[in-house]
């Protein structure tokens, strides 16, 4: 019998980390190209089509990659399960906050599965497009991706389809996450889930899940003959943002009727003109939570924003150019596989973590900062040789420059010496047992 040959070697940080999914694929040459899309995708092409993926990565053409993503046997829901598992061997029995929210983007015709005029929210108007609720893990200011379902609107539902409303999607995820062992500290969301109340809130319920999610200012409660609505008075309390930058803002609790362990509350930058714009209700079920924590809690929210404009705009997350949401969907998949390879080179959610060789932070560009973006810009400072060495090895060829051609290898090389995650024998042997 044959022993497949080894497959080609990158970066080995991604190497490192992509041998976590290896069994899953059948093929060497799907697993190199699992490996290539990676680097491509936290590299800094402005888009990341197949194409400009496939120059920087050094392939000759982007087919091997298109037929990765629309032909080769992997499964993205395999692929999602192993991630999983992975994050919860990190986070090592540590609770988590949820952020359920969902995200979309135009896509003109019709040809694309599950695209039609909808409320795109992160555009805040009707357009033609595809919309996905997706849920993402908070940990100590570093975001993780956890799982995601695409919308189907009535109209575009395929043979073997059923229609389920946003807040009954992100309902049946969070259970699913539960089942796989998954500790909230916190559920957050915005009003539409929040009044959602058979769906969603009562999901939350029935697991005992603390949650602070937004809810629209007409929200109404029946309440008994001879009780009534009263809001207590305004209090001041300090908004802490991520940069460790404050804003003085105003909260104050709207109790109906008797006091009940579900509160609700109203929070402004402007207690007198109460501007649209910054001022929001909210519902939550957090016992004995007091007035300066609601506001920050539900800040946190915001980190999704984060989540999802880093997939968008440094990943590439609509970057796809198929129709089939079969494919798509593997698309999505490989940009949150490596989003999480970002995320477990910050200290904050992988406390396995090696320091970084002291030689590296003598770069110039080197970001000292701690958040999933200063860890992006280093990582693409490591894969930097690689991917200038596969856009000049054609010229080369053309101008033979030995200094070139053998200083830019032992650069890389170098690089390779940046393998920080501590990725043990263990870790390996666990994530492949699972699926065993």
């Amino acid at each position: 019998m044959v022993e497949p040959r080894p497959p080609v070697s990158t970066v080995q940080f991604i190497d490192s980390y992509c041998e976590l999914y290896q069994n899953l694929f059948k093929e060497v040459r799907s697993f190199e190209n699992f490996k290539y899309l990676h680097l491509g995708i936290i590299s800094n092409i402005k888009r990341k089509t197949l194409p400009a993926i496939a120059k920087v990565v050094g392939l000759d053409n982007e087919q091997s990659l298109h037929h990765f993503l629309t032909q080769s046997p992997w499964s993205a829901e395999e692929l999602r399960k192993r991630r999983l598992e992975i994050i919860l061997k990190v986070l090592q029995e540590r609770s988590i906050i949820l952020i359920i929210d969902e995200t979309g983007d135009k896509k003109k015709g019709k040809s694309t599965d599950y695209v039609k005029r909808q409320y795109i929210g992160n555009i805040g108007k009707i357009e033609s497009g595809i919309v996905v609720v997706t849920a993402y893990g908070y940990l100590d200011g570093i975001t993780f991706p956890l799982t995601f379902e695409v919308f189907k609107p009535k109209g575009t539902l395929k043979e073997g389809d059923r229609y389920k409303t946003k807040p009954e999607i992100a309902g049946k995820m969070i259970q699913e996450l539960l089942e796989l062992c998954f500790k909230f500290e916190l559920v957050l969301a915005d009003s539409l889930y929040g009044e959602s109340d058979v769906n969603f809130i009562s999901i939350l319920s029935k697991f005992k899940l603390n949650y602070l999610v937004a809810i629209r200012s007409n929200h109404g409660i029946w309440l008994p003959k001879g009780q009534n609505v009263r809001h207590n008075k305004w209090r001041k309390f300090e908004r802490i943002f991520s940069n460790k930058e404050t804003e003085t803002r105003y909260i104050r609790e709207i109790i109906f009727g008797k006091r009940r362990p579900r509160q609700y509350w109203q929070i402004t930058t402007d207690s007198e003109t109460l501007p649209d714009s910054s001022t929001w209700y909210v519902m939550s079920n957090i016992p004995g939570v007091k007035y300066n924590e609601v506001g920050n809690l539900y800040g946190l929210r915001t980190w999704v924003e984060y989540g999802l404009k880093q997939s968008k705009n440094e990943l590439g997350w609509a970057d796809f150019r198929v129709t089939n949401y079969g494919v798509i969907e593997k698309w999505w998949e490989i940009v949150m596989s490596s989003y999480l390879m970002v995320s477990l080179h910050s200290d904050r959610i992988n406390s396995s973590l090696s320091s970084v060789p002291e030689k590296f932070k003598q770069h110039q560009l080197w970001d000292s900062d701690r958040g999933w973006k200063n860890v992006l810009n280093n990582l693409y400072l490591i894969v930097q040789p690689f991917i200038c060495f596969n856009l000049i090895k054609l010229w080369l060829k053309v101008f033979p420059i030995p200094q070139l051609s053998l200083g830019f290898p032992r650069l890389i090389s170098i690089m390779n010496l940046f393998d920080i995650c501590n990725f043990t024998d263990d870790f390996f042997d666990r994530c492949y047992r699972s699926t065993a």
